[in-house]
């Protein structure tokens, strides 16, 4: 006899729908197997054969962590690009290259955890790099195009699953894991959750990260959000997959619960799917699971929907149909059209700030000297890849202009370190090979160790020259001759060792602190001061080495020594992206750092046609008064330097825009973790000032007219058009830009929204017709009186042109809407958070799992407005639900106190709310103001006759 064929699971029937076969597949598993499925590192299913699956693989702007691969701009540079055709380019490379990696290493993942949508808020904020722009309409044009890409065009199967990241309200690294965001019900909709809502609504997103912040006093691991907004806006199954670290955070470090089986269980109810956490470790995560289970936390049916939003990703990237999946046999890595398109992507983010006279571009026999920290250098963030290919300033000027042509100083201040012996520090010659950091791979690149193979630094009588570079705040590297950067490994010795600045932990920066008659040299990642032992230098806690800093060459001495000569002078300025500005470090100040700006001043002094290039993660505030020509860079990724060598050349015409503000000085910018975007006027939107450089500038070798504007309103849209002529002489792309404007608002609204913009190429001459569809939708606002969107009727401004404040076209449009009506505080009384106006109000929560309150921030004293309050004939008396010790005052339209509640209740626990009642009299429509003294919670005040 013949034995049978065992019969096909319905679970790997290709034939059907994945609802049904993640049922069928679901049903086979046990609950230990579905709570190992809970992990980052979910565990292989053998006796079913499924195979092991890792969550998470960082793809920001290239495949990061494991290894060479094309280094394509960073975000934010991708975004300066204002082109969703190239950046879906972008993510369908990355997404290749993601196949073809794991296809030789299976440590690379499919989950890809990108794009960063969080909205550049605040310039400070140190992950700047990450996100897109300040604009939420930009950031979800850029966002749904790089998903796009990663997704690929295949209806079933996908080539990657992309994550977007960090929900919600996240921009600062200050105490990330412990600072709340107070944001006021109409920033959140028409701010906060707009990137991501537009992003997911388009349909190649597979899931969410939750950042590591609290918003309105509750974590956003256990966010009610991700439930009423996030799930609400797609039918598909999204996969929340945690921050590293975060669920422990929810007991350790913000203690807002007791134990970790309660946080955990918190965690999966409110929607997280797959827990990051003790890196390949799960056994403490399935532990928790188990003891939530234990205590009726849990039930397996809550298990069953975060393991089911895994498997439906698991299928829809064709694991279980190997045979289908059009996406297996992607080999494409470090191809020519990749390499191109990372070139043309740098070039593309290139943004011309100042132009004046014409200084640029060069012409071809310009004699240039090339100046300045960034200028032979090709930096990579914490989520680069590996370079294959690498090109600097210098580099690619060399290349465009001739070697001849191009004279160098990089501007360090070049010095030896003297011992208190009268001895200096001294770098041993080593025959170890070069090591390239992280060039291996590794699943957790904070876990790499630094190099022990070379010989620590010793003293001898005459030293080694080191490369002094001042990267602002007194943070300090030191390279030596062989290009190495002296570096700090586990044994505390001190060695030339690092490629670059990098690390979890930096290991190569420090700090000279005056002391006595010269300086202590402390290494900032240990805190320690370098001491001179008999066995080499080394950090250590006691016997501190006194230095003597003998300058050799100072920076601005080498600038001037090459630039007096030249026909323009370059000098390429920015920032170390693992330095002052970065995850876990917030930037003190928008300043260019003073050794930067000592260099570009020796430039000018010498030669007046000095140009700056910026090559920065974000904003600077500098003076451009004095210099003719002025561009900013991302970090441009492998082809960088040739890309700003052929911008400057005029090979290609400058089209990059500003994806954010930037600010003149560090007084426009409100605190760091102030959210309220509309109360303390940020962002293009709502700042009054003038800026540095307006959001959408970018300036062009071309010049553009507009013309003909053509508007009509239709029953769901508005049709704009107009068009747009290069009207200089070299073909070059114009990036127009359509912004909205509410003539009469009754509540503050934008002062300008981007609503469409288009990148389009023209010859000289070329007219081209622009028209964009700007749906009725736009033109709404959250009207905190309803909690719902509301179109005001009225007059709309329609404004076209080339960036938020050079408009070349406006026109009016009168639309239909719905009027306001009072508050009906009979009815519905007030919900604390639903307020128009305040001073000093912090939002928290009102329970753990839902709902919000207010209090005053620090407990002091604040104010609420709520504006046309109904009374009807008249009210007798006013009840608030407060919790914890306080006052709350009443009055209305600003006058005096008319009903003072009082509360003590000190002990409380802060959810524990009462009602307290006082008598008042009130009538007709007038404005609350509600004053808060103290501690004390208000979740809602009501009015009865």
């Amino acid at each position: 006899m013949t034995a049978q064929t065992p019969p096909t699971p319905p679970f790997r029937d290709q034939r059907l729908p994945f609802a049904k076969r993640i049922d069928d597949l679901l049903s086979r598993l046990t609950l230990d197997e579905k709570i190992g499925f809970l992990h980052q590192f979910a565990p292989a299913v053998e006796r079913l054969g499924v195979a092991e699956f890792r969550t998470g693989q960082e793809a920001l702007h290239g495949v990061a962590w494991m290894g060479p691969a094309t280094v394509f701009p960073q975000a934010v540079g991708l975004g300066a690009t204002w082109n969703t055709d190239l950046v879906r380019r972008v993510g369908e490379a990355v997404s290749k290259e993601t196949r073809a990696m794991r296809a030789r290493d299976d440590r690379v993942g499919l989950n890809v955890w990108s794009p960063t949508v969080n909205l550049l808020r605040h310039p400070l904020w140190g992950r700047n790099e990450e996100g897109y722009s300040e604009d939420p309409k930009l950031t979800s044009a850029i966002a749904v195009a790089y998903t796009r890409g990663l997704r690929g065009d295949h209806p079933t199967y996908w080539r990657t699953a992309p994550v977007l990241k960090h929900w919600l309200a996240h921009n600062n690294e200050t105490g990330r894991d412990v600072t709340s965001s107070s944001v006021r019900p109409r920033v959140l909709h028409e701010y906060d959750l707009r990137a991501f809502r537009e992003t997911v609504e388009a349909g190649a997103t597979a899931g969410v990260m939750p950042a590591y912040n609290l918003v309105n006093g509750r974590p956003n691991h256990v966010s009610p959000y991700l439930r009423e907004h996030l799930r609400t806006w797609t039918d598909e199954d999204l996969l929340v997959c945690s921050d590293a670290g975060a669920p422990s955070n929810l007991v350790d470090s913000e203690h807002y619960f007791d134990t970790h089986e309660e946080a955990t269980a918190a965690a999966i109810l409110a929607g997280v799917d797959s827990f990051t956490d003790h890196g390949t470790d799960s056994s403490k995560i399935t532990a928790r699971v188990r003891g939530a289970l234990e205590q009726g936390l849990l039930t397996e049916s809550d298990l069953d929907a975060a393991v089911r939003r895994q498997l439906s990703v698991r299928f829809r990237l064709g694991e279980f149909d190997p045979e289908y999946d059009p996406h297996a046999l992607t080999g494409d890595f470090d191809t020519p059209a990749h390499r191109a398109l990372a070139q043309e992507a740098a070039e593309q983010s290139v943004v011309l700030l100042k132009n004046s006279g014409g200084l640029l571009p060069l012409a071809p026999d310009t004699r240039l000297a090339v100046v300045g920290l960034l200028a032979d250098e090709c930096k990579l963030d914490w989520y680069s890849g590996t370079l294959i290919h690498r090109s600097t300033p210098l580099e690619g000027l060399y290349e465009r202009f001739g070697a001849e042509r191009v004279e160098f100083a990089e501007g360090v201040d070049r010095v030896l370190l003297k011992t208190s012996a009268g001895t200096f520090l001294h770098v041993p010659e080593a025959d170890a090979a070069d090591e390239v950091r992280g060039a291996e791979g590794a699943l957790d690149p904070a876990l790499l160790a630094g190099r022990t193979d070379l010989p620590p630094l010793t003293t001898d009588p005459t030293g080694t020259e080191f490369a002094l570079v001042d990267w602002g705040e007194g943070v300090l590297t030191l390279r030596a001759p062989d290009g190495r950067y002296l570096s700090v490994a586990e044994d505390g010795r001190v060695r030339a060792s690092a490629d670059q600045p990098g690390g979890w932990v930096v290991q190569e920066t420090f700090r000279l602190e005056p002391h006595e008659n010269g300086h202590l040299l402390r290494h900032i990642g240990t805190g320690h001061h370098v001491s001179v032992a008999a066995d080499g230098v080394r950090v250590a806690e006691a016997n501190p080495e006194i230095f003597q800093v003998i300058v050799v060459e100072s920076g601005e001495d080498a600038v001037t020594r090459v630039t007096s000569e030249a026909d323009v002078v370059l000098v390429v300025a920015g920032n170390d992206p693992h330095i002052n500005g970065r995850e876990t470090e917030d930037r003190p100040t928008l300043a260019l750092p003073a050794h930067q700006e000592r260099l570009l001043r020796a430039a000018r002094s010498t030669n007046p046609n000095t140009v700056l290039a910026l090559v920065s993660a974000y904003p600077y505030a500098v003076d451009p008064a004095a210099l003719p020509a002025i561009l900013w860079t991302s970090h441009g990724g492998q082809a960088a330097g040739t890309a700003l060598a052929r911008v400057l050349a005029g090979d290609v015409s400058p089209a990059g825009r500003l994806p954010q503000t930037w600010y003149a000085d560090d007084a426009d910018l409100p605190d760091l973790l102030d959210y309220d975007v509309i109360g303390s006027r940020q962002t293009y939107l709502y700042f009054e000032g003038t800026p540095l450089f307006p959001f959408g500038h970018g300036l062009s070798y071309a010049a553009f007219s507009y013309a003909d504007p053509r508007t009509t309103v239709g029953d769901d849209a508005v049709e704009v058009s107009f068009t747009v002529t290069n009207t200089g002489d070299v073909t070059a792309d114009e990036v127009a830009q359509l912004y909205i404007r509410a003539v009469d608002p009754t509540v503050p609204r934008p002062r300008r929204e981007l609503v469409a913009h288009d990148r389009v190429r023209l010859e000289p001459g070329e007219q081209r017709e622009l028209t964009f569809e700007v749906p009725l939708s736009a033109f709404d606002f959250w009207d905190v009186a309803r909690g719902g969107w509301r179109r005001e009727a009225g007059p709309y401004e329609l404004l076209a042109g080339a960036s938020s404040e050079d408009v070349r076209l406006r026109t009016t449009v009168l639309l239909d809407g719905e009027a306001a009506a009072p508050r009906n505080v009979l009815q519905l009384g007030l919900s604390a958070a639903d307020f128009d106006d305040q001073s000093g109000v912090a939002i928290v929560d009102r329970t753990k799992t839902s709902g919000d309150a207010v209090t005053a921030a620090q407990g002091r004293s604040a104010e609420l407005v709520y504006r046309d309050c109904d009374f009807g004939d008249g009210v007798a008396e006013v009840t608030a639900a407060v919790a914890g010790d306080g006052v709350v005052e009443i009055s209305l339209d600003g006058g005096p106190a008319l009903a003072v509640l009082t509360s003590r209740a000190s002990d409380a626990s802060p959810y524990d709310y009462t009602t307290l009642s006082a008598e008042i009299i009130a009538e007709g429509v007038r404005d609350v103001h509600v004053r808060l003294r103290g501690p004390l919670r208000l979740a809602h005040v009501g009015f009865s006759g």
